[in-house]
């Protein structure tokens, strides 16, 4: 595994090896000073790109690193099984290699992880596993569950629907529906912005670009059908902060839907007097996109108190 500088003069790619096939993952890397590793949350159009508002917050002062997750953004799309195992393995070859204490570009130095939505509990066991490198987590609007399983479809129909997606033609067709402009723009009203006037043409027609590459179905349809799902149930989720000793800040919106409030909710009333601090913001699932800069200055008080 090698990182290889890209065309773009911020973006980078680190090749890693997963089951005979060998993943691009492309990530951006600015600024100077302790690191921070910025993981967007999965999504059908989930990319780097959403944490801009707060990395450009953080770059004057910290070394950011923001990445696309594989199979998502731009990173290499290939036909493979997308689950837990894969994204777990992937963050800790990414980890050693770019934040060991061996690597000489961060020098050892301790490191914040920041997650946002069903990243969290990866980031969660990351930090279990990474003790002396990881000092600090960040987790906006945590979820554990995908949205198929949150409406309460049964296993083996989300399972059922995840290969038809996947199949050659009926998969293509099914994607193509869930991914129009029209219906990203009613997902983003739905659950994932709460200003509603930023979700302009030119947003909603970014996004659905970023859709639009080869292979962009597979990963997503494990997401949506619950196959990126760390755990089974809210006591699973809630055992992850279990032994935590680092600080931890979770960042609830005030708009996000019930069932995932309910989830945040719980986080809070079961953690109140352990060393994670709640913070409510405005917004939704997306809030670290809508609201960037206001998240990168709650991040960096964090880093500092």
């Amino acid at each position: 595994m090698k990182t290889l500088t890209s065309t773009s003069p911020k973006s980078q790619t680190y090749l890693w090896s997963w089951k005979n096939q060998t993943f691009e993952i492309v990530y951006d890397r600015q600024g100077q000073g302790s690191p921070v590793l910025f993981l967007p949350a999965f999504s059908t159009v989930s990319s780097r790109q959403e944490w801009a508002g707060a990395a450009e917050v953080l770059r004057p002062h910290y070394q950011v690193t923001a990445l696309d997750w594989p199979g998502f953004g731009e990173s290499s799309k290939f036909p493979v099984a997308y689950n837990p195992v894969l994204y777990s393995a992937f963050l800790q070859d990414f980890m050693t290699a770019h934040f060991g204490h061996h690597n000489s570009a961060d020098q050892g130095q301790p490191l914040t992880v920041v997650a946002a939505g069903h990243a969290a509990a990866y980031a969660l066991n990351l930090a279990q596993q990474f003790r002396a490198q990881i000092d600090r987590l960040v987790l906006v609007a945590p979820t554990w569950r995908g949205p198929l399983p949150t409406m309460g479809a049964p296993s083996k129909i989300a399972h059922t629907l995840e290969q038809l997606v996947r199949s050659p033609f009926l998969g293509h067709a099914l994607y193509y529906l869930n991914t129009r402009p029209q219906f990203l723009a009613w997902m983003y009203r739905r659950h994932v912005f709460h200003q509603l006037e930023a979700l302009t043409p030119a947003f909603i027609q970014e996004k659905y670009r970023s859709t639009q590459q080869q292979g962009s179905r597979f990963a997503p349809a494990a997401f949506v059908t619950g196959g990126l799902d760390p755990v089974t149930n809210r006591g699973a989720f809630l055992a992850l902060f279990q032994g935590l000793r680092i600080p931890c800040l979770v960042v609830i919106g005030d708009h996000a839907p019930p069932k995932s409030t309910a989830e945040m909710e719980a986080i809070a009333q079961v953690h109140q007097a352990s060393q994670i601090q709640i913070l409510r913001h405005p917004g939704s699932l997306g809030l670290h996109e809508e609201y960037g800069a206001t998240i990168g200055q709650a991040i960096q008080s964090f880093i500092q108190s």
